[in-house]
């Protein structure tokens, strides 16, 4: 059946650690992962919970593909209510942490409660306990991953955990596992660090043995691998330019959010794209980029390795940044630079490293420093006030903030509460690029009219992975359509959202989705657990966990006003490329979103939409 059948019980205030078994109807309601840790949250916690009181839960869950030779299959969730939306947060990450939890013979660990003082968690099988971290507390991710497996004597341990941003507050605080990868949106960090907890580390050595069906479960995991490698994006375009193949692609259309999406095209984006990160250095004849990376059981490996100029006056005097290293993905690469106007890549690199090492999110970050930025140019904020002049396209200013930011100093304090919460109190709400309090993702929603939705009803806040519509605008997967069509685009990113909902909750990675539709998913299930994971019953789980998350939300607060774009981008017009002169056509494409899911007018689960969805 593919599931361990337990999950992990951590009490923080009692400084108990229980073993529970896993509740298998729900597991078959919600698959695991995102689906049903976020079941366990919302059965378990107050919608209106303060997300940095004691009373929220934090919750690490795997699905029933992670930890198989499934390709992927090494992704897991954390779920909590998040802190800097208020709203539901579920953050995917990859790597090999949530494969070893599940090798260790669990499903999930539900964290409650707070800790006195600062402890981590240690699994090692059967095994599990809290000890103190008072040596751990104020280290970096980095630093805390190396002492771990130092002092407890084990280079093979995985380590989930937080840096100075969780420990400060920061409420885009990232969990980082296995130095790169990130459960990166939504202030996951921040809980974790509410509660003291700085990190677990688990060692796992049972494997998953129980699958349904092992014969079959290799035939069609084979044969769907025989998929990935056919297929242009994830056996061509992402292992050999990663993410960042889409930096050029989507400047080029005019849909690369610049200067706080003053702008739809950013003149420097050739200087931080995939084909700079691999084009030699004029300052010393190296290549950005040293080679690519896999996750657990990933036959993809989109992941970067990338070497610094030595040179660089981020790094001149910091031998500790010259080694290599996690590169840029396309989304911090945008957020970094395109937003604020920065075409450094090598600056990039360094803010990037310092999100990675000190746990917090890139996306959130720069997307923030482009609203400072702008309130710097219109004279709201001083050089006084950020300790550097801080124009669009300063790399200089790009790395003071990231420095201030990750030691929560000075402006970096303010930084750390996001673009919502900044603008507003400097009196220029409309600055922030985000939704339910989140920051946008690298597209804009005035030039791709699908993923403007996305962001707008994204039950986690803005989100491009709640609904990657960039695949059918952009791509043409699985078919194509036109960019600044509006017509459509209400069923398509229902359709989307619902697919990747399951594939979130099945423990494989959703760049899958480029070559695999539900019914490629299907199989995999049926042979691993259960022969009634059908397409349609997929779709169904999908649409179910959508569904219950936006009922959380409603519940937290959220209503249909808060399924909204920022003003720049339904009556700012786009200046240049394919979408010139075009706002997002938001208004009319959300009464038939709202038609399309069989919700109320104000954005409400009908009666009939829960009884058929087992609501």
């Amino acid at each position: 059946m593919s599931w361990a059948g337990k999950l992990l019980r951590v009490n923080l205030t009692a400084g108990t650690v229980k073993s529970e078994p896993l509740n298998m109807e729900w597991a078959r309601a919600y698959l695991g992962s995102r689906g049903l840790g976020s079941k366990y949250l919302i059965s378990e916690i107050d919608p209106k919970v303060d997300p940095l009181a004691a009373e929220n839960k934090l919750i690490w869950a795997t699905g029933p593909l992670t930890g198989t030779m499934a390709s992927t299959g090494g992704r897991y969730t954390v779920i909590t209510k998040g802190p800097l939306t208020g709203a539901i947060a579920c953050s995917n990450s990859g790597g090999y942490f949530g494969a070893e939890l599940k090798m260790a013979g669990w499903d999930m660990v539900i964290v409650e409660g707070k800790s006195a003082k600062p402890v981590y968690l240690h699994i090692s099988d059967d095994e599990a306990e809290l000890r103190d971290a008072a040596h751990l507390w104020g280290q970096s991710v980095w630093k805390t991953e190396e002492i771990l497996k130092s002092s407890l004597q084990d280079p093979l341990i995985r380590v989930s955990s937080i840096g100075k941003a969780g420990e400060n507050g920061v409420l885009f605080a990232a969990v980082v596992n296995d130095l790169h990868r990130a459960a990166g949106r939504s202030g996951v960090g921040a809980v974790m660090g509410s509660k003291n907890l700085k990190a677990i580390a688990v060692r796992g050595t049972k494997g998953v043995g129980n699958i349904r069906d092992p014969k079959a479960f290799m035939k069609t995991t084979f044969e769907k691998k025989k998929i990935l490698a056919e297929n242009a994006v994830t056996g061509q375009g992402l292992p050999a330019y990663g993410t960042q193949v889409l930096m050029n692609v989507i400047n080029e259309i005019g849909a690369l959010p610049t200067r706080n999406h003053r702008d739809v095209q950013f003149e420097g984006a050739k200087d931080i794209s995939a084909e700079a990160m691999v084009t030699p250095r004029e300052s010393d004849g190296k290549k950005h980029l040293v080679t690519n990376q896999a996750c657990f059981g990933c036959t993809i490996a989109c992941g970067r390795i990338s070497k610094m100029d030595e040179g660089h006056f981020t790094v001149q005097n910091k031998p500790q940044y010259w080694g290599a290293n996690g590169g840029l993905e396309y989304e911090a690469a945008w957020a970094l630079g395109a937003a604020n106007g920065v075409n450094d890549l090598e600056a990039l690199q360094y803010a990037n490293l310092l999100c990675n090492e000190e746990g917090f999110d890139p996306i959130s970050f720069g997307a923030t420093v482009g609203a400072v930025m702008e309130l710097y140019e219109m004279g709201v904020l001083t050089a006084e006030q950020l300790g550097i002049d801080a124009k669009f396209g300063s790399a200089q200013a790009l790395a003071h903030f990231a420095e201030i930011t990750a030691k929560g100093e000075g402006f970096g304090k303010e930084i750390g509460q996001g673009s919502k919460r900044l603008t507003e109190k400097y009196g220029y709400p409309d600055l922030s690029m985000s939704v339910k309090g989140q920051e946008f993702p690298a597209y804009d929603g005035r030039a791709i009219q699908g993923i403007g939705l996305a962001y707008a009803t994204s039950n986690r806040g803005a989100c491009h992975l709640r609904g990657y519509t960039i695949a059918s605008e952009v791509l043409g997967i699985p078919v194509k359509t036109d960019p600044v069509e509006s017509e459509g685009k209400p069923e398509l990113v229902k359709a989307f959202q619902d697919a990747t909902a399951a594939f979130d909750s099945s423990g494989l990675c959703v760049f899958t989705t480029f070559a695999w539709g539900v019914a490629d998913l299907a199989p995999q299930l049926q042979a691993a657990c259960d022969e009634a994971f059908t397409t349609e019953e997929l779709e169904k789980i999908g649409e179910r966990i959508w569904n219950m998350e936006r009922e959380f939300n409603n519940a937290a607060g959220f209503t249909s006003k808060d399924d909204s774009l920022p003003k720049r981008l339904l009556t700012e017009a786009a200046k240049t490329g394919a979408s010139k002169g075009m706002v997002s056509k938001l208004p009319e494409m959300l009464p038939k979103y709202y038609a399309a899911r069989g919700w109320d007018t104000e954005g409400r689960p009908t009666a009939e939409t829960r009884a058929r969805l087992s609501l």
